[in-house]
C-alpha cells in the first residue's frame, strides 16, 4: 500500500470545511462517564439479556426481558470483584469470571474464578478453588443444555492447570478429566467437549500434547524449539470430534497467517479455507462447527464472511446504522433477535437491540452518553518515512476549527509494544486533547501488530532506540509538512507509550516541552524481574531476548529511573497502587530518583486504581490533571 493520499500536503489534512468554528470545549466528566451495562449477552433462546451494571449505588448482575428491556432479575456483586466476561449455559444458566488483585509473593497480581447463576433453581455459586489462583476461569467447553463445563484450572498457585468437569447445578460434582502436564497452560476440547489437545513452553521447546479420541492417552506428539516455531506457526481455532482435522491459523507459503483445515496427528495443513491478500488473519468466527467470518485488521477491524448469510446480514445492517463499524456482539441460536454494537472513530458507539423477525432496532445502551458526537473529530490515516528508510504508519486527528499549520502537538504512543496497534477507533483522550485544540498523532512504532513478521522483528532489541526514533521522526514529519510547530511537541502515553513518553524528554530534552506518563515502565531490569512470576522459565528468557535483542544491551541504558535526575523537562506522572502489570515500585523508584533533577515531575497517585481505570472519577481526575499540566507547559493557543 503507498502513501495515502492525505500526506500529500498539509491542506490535504484539514478533516472539516474552512472558516468552521471551533467547538464548544466537551467536559473531561463526560470522556470519563462509561454506560452504566457491558458484557451484554443474548440468551440462546433470544428471550433475556444478560449485563453487568455498575453504578454509584454498587455492582451488579440484571437479567433483562429482550423484548421490553424490562428487569428481570437482580444479583448483587462485591465492590471487590470485577467482572471480567459474561457466559450462557444454556436458557437458564449463567458462568460469570469474576477477578480480584490480590498479594502473590509481595506483588500484586490478578486471580480469576467462576461464578454459576442458575436462575430455575434461584441459587448463586462460587465454583474452584478456595485457595485464589491467577488461572481459574479459562471455560473451553460448555455442554449446549448448560448441564456441564470443562475448565482449565490451577489446583493451586504454583501448578500447571488441570481440566475439570464441572456439574452445573449447587453442589455439583467436580470431576478432573485431564491431569495438569509441565509447561502446559493452554487445554482444548474438541466439539463434543473431548479435552483433544495441550500446549505450553517447557525448557526452551513448545510441546504439543494430542489425542484422536476419549479412548486414547494424551501423548506429547512434538517438541518445537523457539527458533523453529516460526516455520510451524499455528494457533487452533477449532477441533472436530470423531477426526484428527480441525481449523487453525497458520502461516502459509506468502508468509500471511491464514485459515486452514489442518490435521492434528501429523501436524500438517490439509487446505486452506481463506487468506487475505494483504493481512493476516486474527481471529476466525464459528457456527454449527463450521468457520463463517475470518477477522482481520487493515485501517480498521474487518471481517470476511464464508457464509452467505452472514454477509447478508451485515448489509442489511449497514443499510440502517449509518456508521464506520457494525458488529453483532451476541445473537439467538435461530438468529430471530441480535445486539448490534455500531460506532466509528468518531463515535463511541451505541448498542441495539435487533428483533429481525418484528423488524425493530431498539436502542439498549450509549457507550458514552454524555458527548455530542457532532463535536468530535475523526482520525486519518497518515504514513511517513523513518530515518533508516522503514515506513511507519499512523494516525492524525486534527483540532477543528483551526488550520491545520503550526498546530501544536502531541505524539501518544500505543503501549505493548509488541504486537499492539493502534487503529481507526474510538480514543477517549486523543478526543478530549483534540477537543481543547490539539493535534494527535499515533504512530505505530517497529515492532507493532498487523505490519507482518518483519516489520514486528524490526523493534525486537529497539526499546529506547530505534523505536524511539521512530517517535521523534513522526514530529520531525509532522513539522516537515508544516501542521506541527517544533517548539510545541509534548509526548503522553500510558504502560510502554507512558515510559517513550518519559523517554523522550531524558533523551531529547531539545526537542520536547513535556511528558505525561500514566503507569509507564521506569527500570527496565526491575519489570523483567517482575514478569518472571508470571511467565515459565523459558517464556521469560524468550521475554527478555525481545526486550535485549541479539546484542543483549544494557537495559539501564534506556530506563528513565536511572537518568531521572537529569530530567530538565516538566512531566506528569500518574500510577495505580493496584497495579498488577507494571506494579507500584516502578512509579516509586522513578520519583525518589528524580527528588534532585533540575524539574521536578508532578506526581498523580490513584489508591484505588490498577493499570486501567475501573472508575469514572478517577478517568476524569486523570483527563482534568492532564489538560491542566498541558495547558500550563505547552498551552494550545
Amino acid at each position: 500500500m503507498g502513501t495515502p493520499a492525505l500526506a500529500q500536503g498539509a491542506a490535504d489534512y484539514s478533516a472539516h470545511g474552512p472558516g468552521e468554528a471551533r467547538p464548544q470545549q466537551i467536559p473531561a466528566s463526560n470522556f470519563a462517564k462509561r454506560s452504566e451495562f457491558s458484557f451484554t449477552r443474548l440468551s440462546p433462546d433470544g428471550r433475556a439479556i444478560a449485563l453487568h451494571v455498575d453504578t454509584r449505588l454498587g455492582k451488579f448482575l440484571a437479567v433483562l426481558d429482550a423484548a421490553d428491556h424490562s428487569l428481570q432479575r437482580r444479583y448483587t456483586l462485591n465492590e471487590s470483584d470485577d467482572v471480567e466476561w459474561i457466559r450462557w449455559a444454556g436458557n437458564t444458566k449463567l458462568l460469570v469470571s469474576l477477578s480480584k488483585t490480590g498479594d502473590w509473593f509481595g506483588e500484586e497480581a490478578r486471580f480469576t474464578r467462576l461464578l454459576l447463576i442458575d436462575m430455575s433453581a434461584g441459587t448463586v455459586e462460587l465454583l474452584g478453588n478456595d485457595e485464589p489462583v491467577i488461572e481459574g476461569d479459562d471455560v473451553i467447553f460448555v455442554a449446549e443444555d448448560g448441564s456441564y463445563a470443562l475448565v482449565s484450572v490451577q489446583h493451586d498457585i504454583r501448578d500447571y492447570p488441570s481440566v475439570y468437569r464441572y456439574e452445573l447445578v449447587a453442589g455439583g460434582k467436580r470431576i478432573r478429566v485431564q491431569d495438569s502436564r509441565p509447561g502446559v497452560w493452554s487445554w482444548h476440547a474438541d466439539s463434543n467437549g473431548v479435552v483433544r489437545l495441550g500446549t505450553g513452553w517447557r525448557r526452551g521447546r513448545l510441546g504439543v500434547y494430542y489425542r484422536s479420541g476419549p479412548g486414547d492417552d494424551m501423548r506429547l506428539i512434538e517438541k518445537i524449539r523457539h527458533d523453529e516455531l516460526e516455520d510451524k506457526y499455528w494457533d487452533i481455532a477449532q477441533i472436530v470430534s470423531g477426526s484428527d482435522t480441525g481449523h487453525v491459523l497458520h502461516e502459509g507459503p506468502s508468509g500471511r497467517v491464514g485459515l486452514y483445515l489442518f490435521d492434528f496427528s501429523t501436524r500438517e495443513p490439509i487446505e486452506q479455507i481463506y487468506e487475505h491478500p494483504e493481512h493476516d488473519i486474527e481471529a476466525v468466527l464459528f457456527r454449527d462447527g463450521r468457520p463463517v467470518g475470518a477477522y482481520f485488521t487493515d485501517e480498521r477491524d474487518r471481517a470476511h464472511w464464508l457464509d452467505p448469510e452472514y454477509a447478508a446480514t451485515y448489509a442489511r445492517l449497514e443499510r440502517s446504522l449509518a456508521e464506520e463499524q457494525i458488529w453483532v456482539i451476541s445473537r439467538a441460536e435461530d438468529d430471530s433477535r441480535m445486539l448490534v454494537w455500531a460506532g466509528g472513530e468518531a463515535d463511541p458507539g451505541a448498542i441495539y437491540n435487533y428483533d429481525v423477525v418484528g423488524k425493530r432496532m431498539d436502542l439498549l445502551a450509549e457507550l458514552r452518553p454524555e458527548i455530542d458526537i457532532g463535536l468530535l473529530a475523526a482520525p486519518r490515516p497518515i504514513a511517513y518515512t523513518a530515518r533508516d528508510g522503514t515506513t511507519i504508519k499512523g494516525y492524525l486527528t486534527l483540532p477543528r476549527g483551526r488550520k491545520a499549520v503550526g498546530l501544536p502537538l502531541i505524539i501518544q504512543p500505543h503501549g505493548g509494544p509488541y504486537g499492539i496497534r493502534d487503529k481507526l477507533d474510538y480514543d477517549d483522550q486523543v478526543q478530549l486533547l483534540v477537543n481543547r485544540g490539539y493535534a494527535v498523532l499515533q504512530p505505530n512504532y517497529r515492532g507493532s501488530g498487523g505490519y507482518g513478521q518483519a516489520f514486528y522483528d524490526l523493534g525486537v532489541g529497539q526499546i529506547g532506540r530505534a523505536m524511539q526514533d521512530d517517535l521523534d521522526d513522526a514530529m520531525d514529519w509532522a513539522v516537515a509538512k508544516g501542521i506541527a510547530d517544533p517548539s510545541r511537541v509534548c509526548v503522553v502515553g500510558a504502560s510502554y507509550g507512558g515510559y517513550a513518553a518519559l523517554w523522550a524528554v531524558i533523551r531529547n530534552p531539545e526537542r520536547y516541552r513535556c511528558a505525561a506518563s500514566f503507569a509507564g515502565v521506569t527500570d527496565w531490569e526491575l519489570i523483567l524481574k517482575y514478569d518472571r512470576r508470571f511467565f515459565s522459565r523459558d517464556a521469560s528468557r524468550a521475554w527478555r531476548a525481545r526486550i535485549e535483542g541479539e546484542d543483549a544491551f544494557d537495559l539501564d541504558a534506556v530506563s528513565p529511573y536511572r537518568h531521572a535526575e537529569s530530567l530538565t523537562r516538566p512531566v506528569l506522572v500518574a500510577q495505580g497502587k493496584k497495579d498488577d502489570r507494571v506494579p507500584w515500585s516502578q512509579f516509586r523508584k522513578f520519583t525518589r530518583a528524580a527528588r534532585d533533577a533540575p524539574v521536578q515531575p508532578v506526581e498523580l497517585v490513584f489508591e484505588d486504581e490498577g493499570h486501567s481505570f475501573n472508575e469514572p472519577e478517577n478517568a476524569q481526575k486523570w483527563f482534568e490533571e492532564l489538560t491542566a499540566f498541558l495547558a500550563e507547559h505547552n498551552p494550545p493557543d
